[in-house]
């Protein structure tokens, strides 16, 4: 029997809509294993809005499918009007080879996507690069240890060939259709498939594209992540990421001040009249006489410590010590309540924080851009040493990593000190992936400031409570038990998040061991410490009652020497890191200038609210995603926030210009 083209070519057609269905399918399945791996095992969610969700994420599905259909749709047409110039038995081959290729390229994103939510609890972002960025020999040594990679591999590998074995079963020979057609007939059917595989690439009939603003189907932060699709997450961040490079991230557009700087810092500061012929000078404050401080100036520690998110604390108890000797400082101390991290990762925080601005969503570290040789004027070792301090930057891992030796060395710090230094000092000091254990780094600054003869400012960023969560052999751990409340609010591997607390309570431990160290001296009598955490990664395996409120809650424990303690405090105050050098400035500095996108804690006249770059605020109104401001309180802080970006990068932009030759001034 002879066959026309066209029914060699409905019928390749055919073949390639029964192959993208079964994909859509498997895409769904990977849908119901998201939900089974991360949905916490004693939780409900209304039944309604989970259909919703499933079939929201069914119809972004479809758009990934009918993006992967668009191309071969495209070939068929074209050939078909060029007269068969590509060869008929050649196009089976040609389709088999694309749709191997871009169904193994989705389903390892897709891969990628559950392990990164399975550490920050949220789809892909603009952090996954700084896989390539940070220690990555680290990071596939810590992938070794904490997952079955046996199994993993096993299980990718039979995956592959499965893939393969169905493509090819679909294209190993040209299967025409039987069906007789005509010119007319074919033109109709090319049209409708262009128009249904337009139609489903765009995901909707309305006004805009579906993947333009994906709707939120419930208060619940987990049903909300369920449709999400880690491939159009990938692509975001990308995007993001290869902006931010090239020197396209505009966060004054962003923020809505695009040619409307002036009236960001009019927003920021709350008041109409500014100096609009030098805007940063409008942030210039100075810190009352502080005649304790000016006659014995303290020594200034800020610890961060990795991964310490707040909410693990409501568990604390006798069999679920989480806390250890940090447990008692916390009681006898400041500890402001309301407090969230900059960021989400490491870097994301530590950066902004250090440099007193507000951290910048969607954008890769200063040291690895074009930043990384920029000295910027209001950063918090800068404000110290104009003060009189000897500033030191101490790391328990190697200062290559993401370029932090280099770019603190430009931001102010005296000295700055990695692993290598800590065991100079303590020869045979137990290392893991990341580097030596925590309570030598705490040693290191203890030693340093029993030697000092002149004032100290010392930041510590510390390096356990972080993947491989591997123990020091001699420490002493404290079983921990897990209540049913607790479990309830687990999800994913419970074995892994007993070794994740087991290193969450050392590195707790430590800092407590330290604050008795400190106090236990004269050290007590003449230091102020500060505590807090870059981010709350456990985020990543536990599901919250009030996820705004919760998921990036950090916090910031204050210990004061009695000389310095005379002002009243409000440890409910809504902030984040931003606000936290500003509050110090006020306790240990005497009459000193200064400049930050954040307020003091103490200032009863301030409009207090917490930001995190993921886009959650906190405040006396409640916490919120932003585009979800619901009182007047929450609008305040929404509209504080977007200024206090838009200011943020004013003075990045301003600091860089003016840090870059004479010659370069005005080129970008």
């Amino acid at each position: 029997m002879t066959y026309s083209p066209a029914q060699y070519y409905f019928g390749l057609l055919r073949q390639t809509v029964k192959l993208q269905l079964i994909f859509l399918l498997l895409l769904s399945l990977s849908r119901l294993l998201f939900f089974w791996q991360f949905s916490p095992s004693k939780a409900s969610f209304p039944g309604r809005e989970l259909a919703e969700a499933f079939f929201l994420g069914l119809r972004i599905d479809l758009v990934l499918v009918c993006y992967l259909m668009a191309l071969p749709l495209l070939v068929i047409i074209l050939n078909h009007l060029a007269r068969n110039v590509v060869p008929l038995p050649w196009l089976p081959r040609l389709f088999r080879g694309y749709f191997t290729a871009v169904y193994l390229i989705v389903s390892a994103l897709v891969g990628i996507d559950f392990g990164f939510y399975s550490y920050f609890g949220e789809h892909i972002t603009i952090m996954l690069f700084g896989f390539f960025d940070d220690d990555t020999w680290a990071l596939v040594q810590i992938g070794l240890k904490n997952y079955n990679v046996t199994l993993i591999t096993g299980l990718i590998l039979i995956y592959t060939l499965a893939l393969v074995w169905l493509v090819g079963r679909f294209f190993r020979e040209l299967r025409p259709s039987v069906a007789k057609t005509g010119s007319m007939k074919t033109a109709a059917v090319y049209l409708v498939l262009l128009l249904l595989v337009g139609v489903g690439a765009r995901g909707s009939l309305g006004l805009f594209p579906l993947l333009k603003d994906v709707p939120e189907v419930s208060t619940d932060v987990f049903v909300n992540a369920i449709p999400r699709s880690g491939v159009f997450a990938f692509e975001k961040a990308l995007k993001q990421y290869l902006k931010d490079k090239n020197g396209g991230y505009d966060l004054i557009k962003r923020s809505g001040y695009k040619g409307r700087v002036p009236q960001a810092f009019r927003d920021y500061l709350g008041r109409d009249r500014i100096n609009t012929a030098d805007l940063a000078s409008n942030l210039v404050r100075t810190t009352q006489q502080n005649e304790a401080a000016a006659a014995k100036p303290p020594h200034v520690v800020v610890v961060m410590v990795e991964s310490f998110g707040a909410p693990i604390l409501q568990y604390q108890s006798p069999t679920f010590d989480i806390l250890r000797r940090l447990k008692r400082h916390f009681d006898e101390d400041i500890l402001f309540t309301d407090f969230i991290s900059g960021g989400n990762g490491t870097i994301a925080s530590m950066e902004p924080f250090l440099l007193n601005v507000v951290a910048r969503p969607g954008s890769i570290a200063y040291g690895q851009s074009r930043y990384q040789r920029t000295a910027f004027p209001q950063a918090a070792a800068r404000v110290y040493k104009k003060a009189g301090y000897e500033t030191n930057f101490v790391y328990g891992g190697d200062l290559s990593w993401r370029n932090v030796g280099s770019f603190f060395k430009e931001q102010g710090f005296d000295h700055v000190e990695g692993k290598s230094d800590i065991e100079r000092l303590y020869p045979g000091a137990e290392e893991h992936d990341y580097g030596v254990y925590d309570r030598y780094t705490y040693d290191f600054v203890l030693h340093k400031l029993e030697q000092a003869e002149k004032p100290q400012f010392v930041y510590i960023l510390t390096t356990n409570n972080h993947p491989p969560y591997v123990l020091s052999k001699s420490y002493d751990s404290k079983p921990l038990q897990f209540t049913e409340a607790l479990q309830a609010h687990i999800t994913g591997d419970m074995e892994l998040a007993h070794r994740r607390l087991q290193d969450y309570q050392y590195a707790l431990d430590m800092a407590g061991r330290f604050m008795d160290g400190v106090k236990a001296s004269d050290l007590g009598e003449r230091t102020v410490v500060a505590i807090t955490a870059d981010n709350n990664t456990i985020e990543g395996i536990m599901h919250y009652d009030n996820p705004p409120q919760e998921g990036k809650q950090v916090p910031f424990y204050l210990y004061l020497p009695p000389y310095l303690k005379t002002e009243p405090f409000d440890r409910n105050v809504s902030a984040s890191h931003n606000d936290l050098f500003p509050t110090l400035y006020g306790r240990t500095l005497s009459n000193t200038a200064y400049i930050a996108v954040g307020e003091d804690l103490y200032d009863p006249a301030a409009l207090h609210c917490g930001y995190n770059d993921a886009g959650v605020i906190v405040s006396a109104g409640g916490a919120f995603k932003t585009g979800h401001a619901a009182n007047a309180q929450q609008r305040a802080c929404e509209q504080k926030y977007n200024a206090a970006l838009a200011v943020t990068e004013y003075l990045v932009r301003q600091a860089h210009e003016q840090a870059k030759p004479v010659w370069e001034k005005g080129s970008e």
